[in-house]
């Protein structure tokens, strides 16, 4: 939040969030020929069961697809069908192109003749995924006179927004919002994703899908089970981006989460610096790499957000200002570790990665840092920073760090 004196607080949560370096849960991949006999072990269900259960999840495959709530029940037994019907309900403004289920384990019938299956919901948005994301599912079957019915399809990991609650779809011009909460608060994210995006095409270029999907549950434990963590691990946090598990490994399909009470308590300028914070690592995805150190991948981001907001330095790290008004002057660029959620000091780390962004777009052009970040992700070695760093700004790491800690203390130290 903005406090009377205009300072924003990222203990308040503005931009504690961690940027997107999660992954959904993916079930086992397929078998590269399509011979499905390898995914289940011996002693499994006959050859018969398997073929019923891959002809019921393909049915359901085709009716999530359609959003048609009747035939969705056709193959449920009858004590689910009152949870399956509100399944239904649920997922049904969601606007699924392409559905499957991929099957990845059957266990051998118990004595109740309940067979559970493991499987991947393949599934692509309209208007959003290029490449399937996929989500693990634990589904259930019984027995009965009428053959195999589903008893229950629960998430095995990452939950759904669908499995939440009624999710509610609102598009923009340049994005699609899912969520559970109002249609207000769905057309407030609407607004301020669509300033993100050209916003950040700004400064990165259009060489990525310029569309974002922005996905809000109603709650703050809703938000931790769809990131399959322990309730409180992300309180705080307003926003992440997250890979969804899918086919290719490297899917563009990125997801913005947000955080629903986190993000109510920002100001406008907090809700679209946290948005556009996350576009940028949606739009730098292609360039982001294991070897890309979190003080780079999360100073870009916000430096992307804050650019144009006409805030001060001191406005912008009020954590750190204190820290240098007190004497506690960084040496040292922050490390990884320590942008860890729950870390300590980790308002000052984004602030000190800020400032080392700034630092770059100061003295060199935005361009030039765009220029490094691109080279960065580029560079396939850890060791070569050094290198890089000097080819892009005639800076080894130790001079370029000297440049950054005395910007610090000159832009701080007032």
């Amino acid at each position: 939040m903005l406090p009377a004196g205009g300072r924003i607080s990222r203990r308040t949560a503005l931009l504690l969030a961690v940027g997107g370096l999660a992954q959904l849960s993916a079930p086992r991949a397929l078998p590269a020929t399509g011979d499905r006999a390898g995914l289940y072990p011996q002693g499994a269900p006959s050859a018969g069961v398997r073929a019923r259960v891959e002809d019921l999840l393909a049915a359901r495959a085709r009716v999530l697809l359609r959003a048609d709530r009747s035939a969705l029940l056709a193959g449920v037994a009858p004590a689910a069908r009152a949870a399956q019907e509100q399944a239904a309900v649920r997922a049904a403004a969601v606007p699924f192109s392409a559905v499957e289920y991929r099957i990845s384990g059957v266990t051998e019938p118990d004595a109740d003749g309940r067979i559970i299956v493991t499987a991947g919901l393949a599934h692509r948005l309209r208007g959003v995924d290029q490449h399937p994301a996929v989500l693990s599912r634990r589904l259930t079957f019984d027995r009965g006179p009428a053959g195999w019915l589903l008893s229950a399809d629960e998430p095995d990991g990452s939950a759904a927004l669908w499995d939440l609650g009624e999710v509610r779809a609102a598009q923009g011009e340049h994005c699609l919002v899912l969520g559970l909460g109002t249609a207000e608060e769905l057309a407030g994210l609407v607004a301020v994703a669509d300033k993100a995006v050209p916003a950040v095409s700004e400064l990165w270029g259009r060489e990525w899908p310029g569309r974002l999907l922005v996905l809000t549950p109603a709650t703050e434990p809703q938000f931790a089970r769809m990131l399959d963590v322990a309730a409180g691990s992300y309180q705080g946090i307003a926003a992440v981006t997250v890979a969804a598990g899918g086919e290719p490994a490297a899917t563009p399909a990125d997801r913005i989460m947000v955080n629903p009470e986190a993000f109510r308590g920002l100001s406008d300028l907090g809700r679209q610096v946290v948005i556009t914070h996350e576009a940028t690592h949606v739009a730098t995805r292609a360039a982001t790499r294991s070897w890309t150190p979190l003080w780079l991948s999360e100073g870009v981001a916000d430096y992307t957000g804050y650019r144009g907001a006409g805030r001060t330095a001191r406005q912008i790290a009020p954590e750190l200002a204190r820290d240098v008004a007190a004497g506690r002057v960084p040496t040292a660029l922050p490390a990884d570790a320590d942008f860890a959620a729950g870390a300590a000091g980790i308002a000052q780390a984004y602030e000190q990665a800020w400032l080392a962004c700034e630092t770059v777009a100061h003295r060199f052009g935005p361009q030039r840092l765009v220029a490094l970040y691109r080279a960065v992700g580029a560079m396939g070695d850890p060791a070569r920073l050094d290198s890089v760093l000097q080819a892009e700004l005639g800076l080894d790491l130790p001079a370029f760090t000297k440049a950054w800690s005395a910007e610090l203390v000159r832009q701080l130290r007032r």
